[in-house]
């Protein structure tokens, strides 16, 4: 997902037209402006609060105090979304350290770990399933099907197997 802060038919920055029209076949464009409205500084902001809305958490890599990042915390504040910073040597990203300091965002200090507290522990054929490991060892079709009658029609109609290639 994407959201722009132009027109959905206008393709910006134009270096990025081609994952651009990627995402828009494969994925999701929003746009909260009017066809053919090109992207001006302040449409920046309001693309930032919609982004902002979205998330369930805001992350900081880097900002300094006047930044347009901070534009977005103030959202993320009035919002009640947690904030999240990536730490910084002193005199760097000013403003990542300042909430650091005010207690408004927390440090991400170990990315796994973070990205953990996000991560579903469902993910799709993810379970362990006999079938699913014994197809990792390729098997061809006529054994996958002698094996597991039942469970080879499924994984088929589900688009999990094709009969035409290897099995997974």
């Amino acid at each position: 997902m994407t959201v722009l802060p132009c027109g959905i038919d206008i393709k910006y920055p134009s270096v990025n037209k081609n994952l651009l029209t990627d995402i828009q076949k494969n994925g999701l464009l929003l746009s909260q402006f009017e066809p053919g409205f090109r992207a001006a500084p302040w449409s920046f902001v309001i693309r930032n609060e919609l982004v902002v809305a979205l998330g369930d958490v805001l992350v900081v890599a880097e900002a300094e105090l006047s930044s347009g990042s901070m534009r977005s915390v103030e959202f993320a504040l009035k919002m009640g979304k947690e904030i999240f910073v990536i730490p910084h040597r002193l005199q760097e990203s000013g403003a990542t350290n300042k909430l650091l300091q005010e207690g408004k965002a927390r440090a991400i200090y170990d990315i796994d770990e973070f990205v953990s507290r996000f991560a579903s522990t469902e993910l799709p054929h993810a379970k362990m399933d006999e079938f699913r490991e014994f197809c990792k060892t390729n098997p061809n079709y006529d054994v996958a099907l002698a094996k597991y009658p039942k469970r080879i029609f499924e994984a088929e109609l589900n688009g999990e197997i094709n009969p035409n290639k290897s099995v997974l």
